[in-house]
């Protein structure tokens, strides 16, 4: 009788049911607020937004269910570990996005293993990874500066006492509120130099091009 309730139990378990129901649907909401309302909304990229989710989905699995390991600290921080180091062959990824796969994984994780603390500590240990985002995105407190690499052709204007003529001929040019620039490579046979111009970006979107800071030479 003993070895059939055993079993019985082994089968199925309505408390972990449940318990696992409950857990992975608080952390799928916690989850895609952050991916939807505070990646999503700025980056529009949509790649990464199925990457976050599936990853989270996975990690959160992974550690549920084998939270009976005796190496429950160990093998959480190896998965952080291998998960956070991922490189993608077609592309490396943005220090924005790989923050956001930390943020992901982390609270995924907590949400997993912390089947000793209550809820309202799990809750709140959500809440303030939510509010900690939310402040760092939020351009009220912090503003954003971008930066685009130009190739200028008007070489005689990249003196520095030539900075706000130089200034005003690329607002004119681009359009961009420029806030300071500073002059790379120069190239006297083709009358061409480099330049790095700063500027704050009008709309909240984040443009993923301003953050390759190399030019091939075919470029």
């Amino acid at each position: 009788m003993e070895e059939m309730e055993l079993m019985e139990t082994q089968i199925y378990n309505g408390g972990d049911f449940m318990q696992l129901m409950l857990r992975f649907f608080f952390n799928l909401v916690m989850v895609l607020f952050i991916i939807h309302f505070l990646y999503y909304k700025k980056s529009k990229r949509r790649d990464y937004y199925f990457t976050f989710f599936l990853i989270s989905i996975s990690i959160f699995f992974l550690i549920f269910l084998l939270g009976s390991v005796k190496l429950k600290i160990g093998f959480a921080l190896g998965l952080f570990a291998i998960f956070g180091i991922i490189r993608y062959r077609t592309e490396p990824m943005p220090v924005r996005e790989m923050t956001y796969l930390f943020v992901i994984i982390a609270v995924s994780v907590i949400n997993a293993l912390s089947v000793t603390i209550s809820y309202v500590e799990l809750i709140s240990t959500n809440l303030l990874f939510i509010v900690s985002i939310w402040v760092c995105e939020s351009n009220r407190w912090l503003t954003h500066v971008s930066y685009k690499l130009i190739q200028y052709d008007k070489i005689e204007l990249i003196k520095p006492e030539c900075e706000k003529d130089l200034i005003a001929d690329l607002h004119r040019r681009t359009g961009l509120d420029i806030i300071k620039i500073e002059v790379g490579g120069i190239d006297f046979l083709r009358d061409t130099a480099v330049i790095k111009a700063y500027y704050e970006p009008k709309c909240e979107e984040i443009n993923s091009v301003d953050s390759i800071n190399k030019m091939s030479k075919e470029e």
